[in-house]
């Protein structure tokens, strides 16, 4: 177990070096090196009980070790689980037929899915979040400086930046908001909060539309590049679109969680203001 631990963290700290921590080459490489590890240098009853328990440990010693906070252990979590569980199974299977040979194979085959993963460009995406308007005036509550409630979505309840204060108002071309954010505060020992705040700037300004572009964001940045907030409202509705690309890989996790993630912060807004 310690030598699988020591593994994940030399990769962690090499690919940490080379920036490269946001992408398939760390979400899938670690808990491959993980299983890898264990396969080549342990003889447990069953790999794959071996491998979850250290990728658990591994988990829990990532907060207080690397200054990691608790959303990205959760999302990060069940990818490290799911491909130690994998690892595991195959090489259970292998033991069992007297062979462990084709673990190096598969390990290389997942880092090579994880450096075309990082040849790709990052996408683009868009959410869009329609509901009933409350009776309120919109565009007078989108020209005021915000006002903003507890989040009542279980995922962003999770730890996600909640905004506590903004001040700026108007809606011509150029009038800004800066709005505050709870601090970031990670599980490393000793880690003071990080203060979190986001500049918007009104781009655009149409009858029953204004949108709104990311002029500076310290909130999300390091977990995907908000671009937009484009509101629209009339016949009764308030619609909250947001522009983002997303940084993380690999695509096939993260893009339908980032966009998740992204439906539930419209909806906010949308009930925010409308």
């Amino acid at each position: 177990m310690v030598t699988a631990l020591f593994a994940a963290l030399l990769l962690y700290r090499v690919l940490h070096a080379g920036h490269l921590e946001q992408t398939a080459l760390f979400y899938l490489g670690l808990p491959a090196v993980i299983a890898v590890t264990v396969i080549l240098t342990a003889r447990p009853r069953t790999v794959t009980g071996l491998i979850m328990a250290v990728i658990t440990v591994g988990l829990a010693l990532a907060g207080p070790l690397l200054g990691e906070g608790i959303v990205c252990l959760v999302f990060a979590a069940p990818l490290f689980y799911f491909i130690g569980l994998v690892f595991g199974l195959i090489a259970d299977g292998l033991r069992r037929r007297g062979t462990n040979a084709v673990a190096v194979p598969l390990v290389l085959l997942t880092l090579a899915g994880g450096g075309a993963e990082l040849a790709a460009p990052p996408r683009d995406g868009e959410v869009t979040v329609s509901v009933p308007a409350s009776g309120r005036d919109v565009e007078r509550a989108l020209a005021a400086a915000p006002r903003f409630g507890a989040f009542d979505s279980p995922l962003l309840r999770l730890g996600f930046p909640r905004p506590v204060r903004a001040a700026g108002e108007g809606l011509r071309s150029g009038d800004r908001r800066e709005v505050v954010f709870t601090p970031r505060r990670s599980l490393g020992i000793g880690a003071a909060p990080e203060p979190r705040s986001m500049t918007l700037g009104v781009k655009k300004r149409a009858p029953g539309r204004v949108t709104f572009s990311v002029v500076r964001d310290t909130t999300l940045a390091r977990w995907l590049d908000l671009r937009e907030a484009e509101f629209a409202w009339g016949g009764g509705r308030i619609t909250v679109t947001l522009r983002y690309r997303r940084t993380f890989d690999p695509s096939w996790y993260f893009g339908p969680l980032q966009r998740y993630a992204l439906g539930e912060a419209a909806a906010y807004l949308a009930r925010t203001f409308g």
